[in-house]
């Protein structure tokens, strides 16, 4: 019961719900998109450079560690401020949102490559293409995501400066597994990391992270 305490009020109650919806949304965005697939022609963007690029098994480590990384930066990132918080969760939902409408109108898929050899990180990363559907690829929600949990500390004085440099490792390092685990191409990532940056300051300007009424009521 303590540890369940000691989480609850690690997370800000002002950032719960807002947390939530971002996995809410997530999850929508990936699923929901898959149902308007049936039909549909499929493009893929791999390139030259893209075929170029090695399959490195080992890099399955940093694709599914984003999932800690991302839920630790968010907190941590609500963490600094309510306002933080809420120009974090607009900027997801935008980006989320933009994803959605890109899967549907230009859906994308890639071919992945058959790996013949067997050690624990190869089985990871065939476990990791028998549940993902090769699909919701352009932009890449693992670079826009891990990209968020940089850029919402980037210039932040209160986060030690190791950290800030560790999130920015963070964020390449899966952003370059998605590569070298051939989960993505290279145009999905750099779809990913503009629109993060865009998503992110288009919530500054328009100032939506202040309507905060949107994503959590005031009881």
């Amino acid at each position: 019961m303590r540890r369940i305490r000691s989480i609850y009020n690690f997370i800000p109650q002002y950032a719960v719900i807002p947390l939530l919806l971002c996995v809410v949304i997530n999850f929508s965005v990936y699923s929901g998109a898959r149902l308007f697939y049936k039909n549909r022609v499929f493009h893929d963007l791999t390139t030259n450079l893209d075929n170029m690029i090695p399959v490195v098994p080992i890099f399955i480590i940093f694709y599914l560690g984003s999932y800690l990384f991302w839920i630790f930066n968010y907190i941590l990132i609500s963490r600094i401020s309510e306002e933080n918080c809420y120009r974090l969760v607009i900027s997801d939902i935008l980006g989320k949102l933009i994803c959605f409408i890109i899967y549907i109108t230009f859906p994308t898929t890639n071919i992945r490559p058959n790996i013949v050899e067997s050690n624990i990180f190869v089985d990871m990363l065939k476990f990791v293409y028998s549940v993902d559907a090769a699909n919701n690829l352009f932009p890449s929600i693992h670079v826009l995501v891990s990209w968020y949990c940089f850029i919402g500390i980037r210039n932040n004085k209160t986060i030690p400066v190791w950290y800030r440099y560790f999130s920015l490792f963070m964020a390449i390092m899966i952003s370059i597994s998605t590569l070298t685990t051939k989960q993505h191409v290279i145009a999905d990532v750099i779809a990913g990391l503009v629109l993060a940056e865009v998503t992110w300051k288009l919530s500054l300007q328009l100032q939506l992270y202040r309507a905060k009424k949107l994503v959590n009521q005031e009881v």
